[in-house]
C-alpha cells in the first residue's frame, strides 16, 4: 500500500483534526483578546505544539492502524485542546505556567499511544499475559501506600509517588492493566456465570463460588479506600468491572449485587474515614459549608453565574475555585462557556465512548469485545462521576476529567487507553482479504466508516450493549 493510499484512507480523521486545530487556535486568540493581552510566544508555542503533536498522531495511525476508527482521535484532540485553553486561562489569572507543561505531557501521551500501536500488532496477544498484567496492576495500585509520604500530601489521599522532580499517579495506569486482566478472566469464566446459578424472584443469581471475581474486586476497592484514603479510583474500578460482568452475561442480578456491595463498603469506609465523612457532608449541604471548604460552593456559584451562555472566555472568575485546573476543570467550562459549552463537552465524551462501544460490537473475539467495552465504560463512568461531583449530585471523588485536566499521569494513561481501542478497531474493521504481513496490513482497503461491518458471534454481548 502506497503512502498516498494510507493518507487518503484516513481523510475523515485528517479533516476533523484540521477543524479541531482551527477551533482551538481561534479560541486561544479570542481568549488573549478578551484578557487584553498581545499574542505572546507562549501562545504560539501552545498552538503550534498542539498542531505538531496531533500531526504526529495522525501520521502514525496512517501507517500503524490505517483501518482504525477515524472519529476518536479528533474528539480526543478537541477535548485536549479545550483543556489546554482552560488551563492557559487559569495560568493568566494565577501566574502559573501549567499550559506549556500540558503540551509536553500531551506529546508524551501521544508518543505512548504510538508505542502501543507499534508494539501491539494484535490485541489478542495481551490475553496471554493477563495474569502478569493483573499482578503488575495490583502492585502499581498499592505502590502509593508503601511509598515514602511527601510532606505536601501527608494529610491528603496517598495516590501519588514522587520520582525526582516528577509526581506520578500509578493508579491511572493500573486500572488499564487490571481491566485487561478481568477481561480475560471473564472470557474464561463466562460459561459459569451464564449457565449455573439460582433463580430468585424472577432473576438469575450466580452461585456463591462464582461470586469470587466480583468479591475480589470489592475487597481490592475497600483496601484502596482504606489504605490510600481515597474512594475515587476504587469506585471507578469496581463500577467498571461490574459493568463488564453485565455486558458479558446480560444478567441484571450482577448490578443488584454490585449496588448492595457498594452500599456495604461505602458505609464501612464512611465509619473510619474523616475525609469521606467531610465530603459526604459537603455533598448534603455544599453552600452551607462554604466557609470550611469553598471548592464545591465556589464552583456552583461560578456555574450559576455563567448560566446558559456563559460569562465568556476570560470574563469569569474560575481561578477562585481551588485546583480548578484538575478536579474542577468542568466547572471552569461551565462558568465561562455556560451550560451550552459544558453540554458540548459532554456530547464530545459521549461520541468518544459510543465509538469505543461500536468497536466492541464490530470486533469478533470475546476478549477484544470486553477490552474495548471495558475501556470505554471506565471513561463513561469517570465522566459521570466527575460531572455529578461538580454539580453536587454525588460526593466529590477526586477523579480527573480525561484528556482535559492538568497533569501527566492522566493524559498518558488516557492516550494508552485510546491506543488500545484503536488497535482493536483496526483489527475489527480490516477487510478479510487484507493479510497482515510483518504486522502491517497490505493490499487495498476502504475507509473505516465505509468498510463492511463484521458481525460478532457474541449475541448476549450485543444485546447488553444495545
Amino acid at each position: 500500500m502506497s503512502i498516498f493510499s494510507r493518507l487518503t484512507m484516513r481523510r475523515t480523521e485528517f479533516g476533523l483534526l484540521i477543524l479541531a486545530a482551527i477551533l482551538i487556535a481561534v479560541a486561544m486568540v479570542n481568549l488573549e483578546v478578551s484578557l487584553g493581552n498581545e499574542l505572546t510566544r507562549e501562545v504560539l508555542y501552545i498552538v503550534f505544539g498542539y498542531v505538531g503533536v496531533f500531526t504526529i498522531a495522525h501520521l502514525a495511525l496512517c501507517f500503524l492502524a490505517p483501518y482504525a476508527d477515524q472519529i476518536m482521535l479528533p474528539v480526543a484532540a478537541l477535548l485536549n485542546g479545550l483543556g489546554l485553553i482552560m488551563i492557559y486561562r487559569l495560568d493568566s489569572a494565577l501566574g502559573n505556567s501549567m499550559a506549556t507543561r500540558q503540551v509536553m505531557w500531551t506529546l508524551v501521551g501521544v508518543v505512548l499511544m504510538v508505542v502501543v500501536l507499534a508494539f501491539i500488532r494484535d490485541h489478542k496477544i495481551l490475553s496471554r499475559f493477563s495474569y502478569l498484567l493483573g499482578a503488575i496492576g495490583l502492585v502499581l495500585l498499592a505502590l502509593p501506600m508503601a511509598w515514602p509520604i511527601q510532606p505536601e500530601t501527608a494529610a491528603d489521599a496517598k495516590i501519588w509517588i514522587t520520582l525526582g522532580p516528577f509526581s506520578i499517579q500509578p493508579g491511572e495506569f493500573s486500572k488499564i492493566l487490571l481491566l485487561l486482566f478481568f477481561a480475560q478472566l471473564l472470557v474464561n469464566k463466562r460459561a459459569l456465570f451464564t449457565v449455573a446459578g439460582y433463580r430468585i424472584f424472577g432473576m438469575e443469581f450466580p452461585r456463591l463460588r462464582d461470586l469470587a471475581p466480583i468479591l475480589l474486586v470489592w475487597a481490592i476497592a475497600l483496601l484502596i479506600m482504606a489504605g490510600e484514603n481515597d474512594f475515587g479510583p476504587a469506585l471507578l474500578l469496581f463500577a467498571t468491572v461490574l459493568g463488564m460482568l453485565y455486558l458479558a452475561t446480560s444478567r441484571a442480578s450482577w448490578l443488584l449485587i454490585g449496588v448492595v456491595l457498594v452500599a456495604i463498603g461505602g458505609f464501612g469506609v464512611y465509619q473510619i474515614s474523616d475525609k469521606i465523612q467531610n465530603r459526604f457532608s459537603l455533598f448534603l449541604d455544599p453552600v452551607g459549608n462554604w466557609d470550611t471548604s469553598s471548592q464545591l460552593a465556589q464552583a456552583l456559584f461560578g456555574m450559576s453565574w455563567g448560566g446558559i451562555m456563559g460569562s465568556g472566555l476570560g470574563q469569569g472568575y474560575p481561578h477562585i475555585v481551588p485546583v480548578a485546573w484538575s478536579d474542577f476543570i468542568l466547572s471552569t467550562i461551565g462558568e465561562e462557556l455556560g451550560l451550552i459549552g459544558l453540554a458540548a463537552v459532554l456530547v464530545l465524551f459521549t461520541i468518544f465512548v459510543s465509538r469505543g462501544m461500536r468497536t466492541a460490537l464490530l470486533v469478533k473475539d470475546s476478549y477484544g469485545k470486553l477490552v474495548a467495552a471495558g475501556l470505554s465504560l471506565t471513561l463513561a463512568i469517570q465522566i459521570f462521576v466527575v460531572t455529578g461531583g461538580i454539580s453536587a449530585l454525588m460526593p466529590m471523588t477526586g477523579l480527573t476529567t480525561p484528556f482535559m485536566s492538568a497533569g501527566g499521569s492522566s493524559l498518558m494513561a488516557n492516550y494508552i487507553l485510546l491506543g488500545l481501542i484503536l488497535r482493536i478497531s483496526d483489527s475489527a474493521s480490516r477487510p478479510a482479504q487484507v493479510p497482515v504481513a510483518g504486522g502491517l496490513p497490505v493490499g487495498n482497503g476502504a475507509d473505516v466508516d465505509n468498510a463492511p461491518a463484521p458481525l460478532g458471534t457474541d449475541t448476549s454481548f450485543h444485546q447488553a450493549v444495545r
